[in-house]
């Protein structure tokens, strides 16, 4: 037996692992890392069963061909990358650039020289058809960034946190909240809360998070903007804002407490179902100045409020808990991390003004929808496809991602992906996505390949100057023939003789690159040369790095939050007014992670079948009592879009009236093989899609329920 250090690179946790292997480099076990500086030995089971994604009998090792009966045949990679190669370029010739479409994923996002290199093959031959998970999970932040502003300097750090506010987040869970030490996330909030720190958390569900919070609100779902509006209602009529602060540097104040005026504790109760106590608790504790100071300490959101209703809107109201109480690093604080992998760069404590750039440059065709970030909307990628016209969507290669579960009505999504003349999914099992492909591609996985964390994101992340460079640690299956994510792309640009520019950098399409070379490229700028970074290949390190400051404003500093825009304050008008619940139903809907899963992977692996042989339906005990059903029965749950049938079971975590319901589950639609059932079935790809970014609502929907005969 021998033992070897890597990391886990699943989510934004990085956990350091060490393997333990048999003599034929097997996997017999895994743990977390003890002597990893940041992880002290903390890791999930997601990490902790990874080998057994490695060594699935189910998983793919060698690319598939899709045959004229529907069936796949096995090709040899470099024939499918000719025959790929050659139906697009036939396609552009056809229809243009943007009739080409890419799709990143979730394990895209967490693999660095695939995020990188998508895009830039994309750019390469002129398409803007650039989609992603992100525009269906939390793009209400880079709304809120584009239409509010930010803060060039960050929020406060969470060292100096006097209060911490969650809406609709579990990063004890999720490990992907951005104002939270995420590195052994219990053991670090527990440190904090030593030290004086009081949280405040707003869920649907008592969640693992919240049972540790100093106030908990527990609303309906979907009712984020009514809870986040009275709060802000509260703080501005009591006076708690920081208003030297809010003189300085935001624009609209006034405007913002007309707005949130008839939002009052009454209200709220009795739109959201937060006792008026609890509501002025929550902002007490959140606002309310300390005897001698002003606190610190930030508001952040995850999934929750950013999946449901209104989400431009209730990102827009928690990020203004910030603008308001002026939670942002000031000059002179301490930069956590200044970077390692990326570049130093000047923290400067002043406003980043609006810049709504999704009204700027051209339109998409449906929708009339523009671009976040370079990003197309992917609420709106079916009708991108299914429209006739110039500028249809006809090609789409998936990397790391399963769209057909992800996106909102999969009816909708899946009669769009087969109707593509051409689709490519990268991945290593074969996905609900991967069964309607053309062409599906198996890559190498987490440990066969060379990776270092995200650079663009670290100091979101990482709240020290930590880094672990991960060499292969596994040898590719015996016989295999795999390929690593991004040389897809590479290999496609040297068939189509594209101009392929990597991180702004020109490559060479006859040389033969290896993972190492283009990592130290996009690490060219890192604070510590890649060279020493791949020294923490005997577990991650942190660096002594010289330290930084939050500099002051420049001089001609002029930017100013924007908290009262004429749109944010007419939705906030709109949901006022809206009905509560719709007609004849009797729940709402709010999906959720299970520990065990990261969204639409590895459903099937050995341990997470036995413990979840699917994904059930969660209701309060009291609810199945009144009702009087039986935990393990199952039940219809129905909105106006569709039905899912799943197991129920009890949960008292949850408030009556919610049906709570772990999403990425399920196959396609005529497919009963894949465990559970897929809450997309329930959303829409037609109605209530956000003008801004075609956000659908995939939580807080309005339900009702049936028990089925046994």
């Amino acid at each position: 037996m021998t033992e070897v250090r890597t990391s886990c690179r699943i989510c934004a946790g990085q956990c350091g692992l060490r393997l333990t292997l048999d003599e034929a480099g097997a996997v017999q076990s895994v743990r977390g890392d003890k002597d990893n500086p940041v992880t002290l030995g903390y890791a999930c089971i997601k990490g902790l069963t990874l080998h057994e994604a490695h060594a699935s009998p189910q998983r793919l090792l060698h690319p598939l061909k899709r045959q004229p009966d529907g069936g796949f045949a096995r090709i040899p990679l470099a024939q499918a990358l000719d025959e790929i190669a050659e139906r697009l370029q036939a396609i552009q010739a056809d229809s243009g650039a943007d009739a080409i479409a890419g799709f990143r994923g979730t394990m895209s996002y967490t693999n660095l020289l695939a995020n990188h290199m998508l895009p830039s093959w994309l750019r390469s031959f002129g398409s803007s058809s650039f989609y992603s998970t992100m525009t269906v999970d939390q793009s209400a932040k880079w709304v809120s960034f584009e239409r509010l502003g930010g803060w060039a300097a960050g929020r406060d750090a969470f060292a100096l946190a006097d209060v911490l506010l969650l809406v609709g987040t579990n990063p004890l869970v999720s490990l992907s909240t951005f104002n939270v030490d995420l590195q052994h996330p219990v053991k670090r909030l527990q440190e904090a809360k030593a030290r004086g720190l009081k949280l405040v958390v707003i869920d649907p569900r008592r969640s693992e998070t919240a049972r540790h919070a100093d106030v908990f609100l527990q609303p309906l779902p979907g009712e984020d903007v009514t809870v986040i509006a009275g709060l802000l209602h509260l703080i501005l009529e009591r006076g708690w804002h920081d208003a030297a602060f809010c003189a300085r540097w935001v624009d609209g104040l006034d405007a913002l407490q007309a707005a949130v005026a008839p939002f009052t504790p009454a209200m709220v109760d009795a739109r959201a179902g937060v006792p008026q106590a609890d509501l002025l608790a929550a902002a007490q504790l959140f606002a309310q100045p300390l005897p001698d100071r002003l606190k610190r300490g930030s508001a952040g959101s995850g999934t929750g409020p950013n999946m449901g209703p209104n989400s431009n809107l209730a990102e827009h109201l928690i990020e203004c808990l910030n603008v308001v109480c002026g939670r942002y690093a000031r000059a002179g604080d301490a930069v956590p991390n200044p970077g390692v992998i990326g570049a130093r760069h000047p923290r400067r404590a002043q406003v980043i003004a609006p810049r709504r750039s999704w009204e700027q440059g051209p339109r998409s065709r449906v929708r009339a929808l523009g671009s976040l970030f370079g990003e197309r909307m992917s609420g709106a990628l079916a009708d991108e496809i299914l429209t006739p016209g110039e500028g249809r969507i006809r090609a789409l290669i998936v990397d790391g991602g399963n769209p057909v579960i992800a996106l909102p009505g999969q009816a909708k999504t899946e009669a769009a992906l087969r109707a593509l003349d051409l689709l490519v999914t990268i991945d290593p099992f074969l996905s609900a996505t991967a069964q309607l492909s053309h062409y599906v591609l198996p890559p190498t996985m987490m440990w066969e390949r060379p990776d270092i964390g995200s650079r663009d994101y670290e100091a979101h992340t990482m709240m020290r100057p930590y880094a672990q460079y991960a060499p292969p640690v596994l040898q590719p299956p015996a016989g295999s023939e795999l390929v690593d994510d991004w040389a897809v792309f590479f290999g496609l640009a040297q068939r189509m003789s594209l101009p392929l520019q990597f991180d702004g950098v020109p490559l060479d399409l006859n040389h033969r690159y290896s993972s190492e070379e283009l990592l130290a490229l996009l690490l060219r700028h890192s604070a510590v040369p890649f060279e020493k970074l791949r020294d923490t290949t005997q577990g991650g390190r942190l660096f002594e790095l010289p330290p930084e400051q939050v500099q002051p404003a420049e001089a001609d500093a002029n930017g100013r939050f924007a908290v009262a825009p004429a749109d944010v304050v007419a939705e906030l008008t709109t949901v006022r007014q809206r009905a509560p619940l719709a007609e004849g139903c009797t729940h709402r809907l709010a999906v959720r992670r299970l520990r065990d899963v990261q969204n639409t992977m590895f459903h099937a692996l050995p341990t997470l079948a036995h413990r979840f042989p699917e994904n059930p339906a969660f209701l309060h005990p009291d609810d199945l009592s009144a009702l009087g059903w039986q935990a393990g029965q199952r039940l219809a749950i129905r909105s106006a879009h569709g039905e899912i049938e799943l197991p129920v079971k009890a949960d008292d975590s949850l408030r009556r009236g919610v049906v709570s319901v772990p999403h990425g589950w399920g196959g396609l639609l005529d497919d009963s093989r894949q465990p559970g059932a897929n809450t997309n079935r329930l959303t829409s790809a037609d109605v209530d899609l956000d003008p801004i970014n075609a956000m659908p609502v995939l939580t807080g929907l309005p339900v009702r329920l049936r028990c089925l005969p046994a």
